[in-house]
């Protein structure tokens, strides 16, 4: 099977990761697995392979409480709604792991947002069974970019930059229904952060929360 030889790079991969952490540096998971974990940070990302946090971020096992999901959505608050996974996580990392940092971070290029677009031009894929429901999330940001939405070409890299960063700040919108959220917000107990990376010429930007524009972080 042609695709074994990624499984068996994941084994090595696997292999190595345990060199490295348990044989050289085996304090780190007796205090991980003894102590438990407290991640200063949580971070919202996206699913998608190019955009793993681990990587472009350089985590440390234990620093991050991560949570994956198609384009990096939050669903408004909604107790018992239909979004109870990313909701739970949510619960999680602030009421139990209490952290001190939220960031959702989004990207260029991104198929989620793409499907997003569809669906507001109602041209997404009939055969698919949960994706609409997921992206409708972030109905909102297209909703913004109303007049621009049926001229936007998808296919162009930096055409649904807008609507990237827009569905990234209403994200963050939506984190500030949670009342325990905003609760730690006011009291300065906890910070939201957006982010947007720029896959194409590796930059990263910032939502400046003042402004609700997104600037350079590096």
């Amino acid at each position: 099977m042609p695709t074994r030889k990624y499984i068996n790079r994941m084994i090595a991969g696997f292999k190595g990761f345990h060199a490295y952490y348990y044989e050289q540096r085996g304090e780190l998971f007796e205090s991980l697995t003894t102590e438990g974990q407290r991640p200063p940070i949580m971070l919202i990302g996206c699913s998608d392979s190019r955009v793993d946090p681990a990587i472009m971020l350089h985590f440390e096992p234990g620093d991050v409480f991560t949570v994956r999901n198609v384009a990096n959505l939050i669903p408004a608050y909604e107790p018992h709604g239909p979004h109870a996974g990313v909701c739970a996580a949510l619960e999680f990392g602030v009421r139990d792991l209490v952290v001190s940092h939220i960031v959702v971070l989004g990207h260029s290029q991104c198929g989620g947002i793409h499907e997003l677009i569809r669906l507001a031009r109602q041209t997404t894929d009939d055969d698919r069974e949960f994706l609409a429901s997921w992206v409708s999330i972030g109905t909102q940001a297209v909703e913004r970019h109303a007049e621009r939405i049926k001229e936007i070409n998808a296919s162009d890299p930096n055409a649904t930059r807008e609507i990237e960063q827009t569905a990234v700040a209403l994200s963050i919108s939506n984190l500030m229904t949670y009342p325990w959220i905003a609760e730690r917000v006011h009291h300065e107990r906890l910070t939201l952060h957006g982010w947007w990376a720029d896959l194409r010429v590796g930059e990263l930007w910032g939502l400046n929360q003042d402004s609700g524009k997104f600037e350079k972080l590096c």
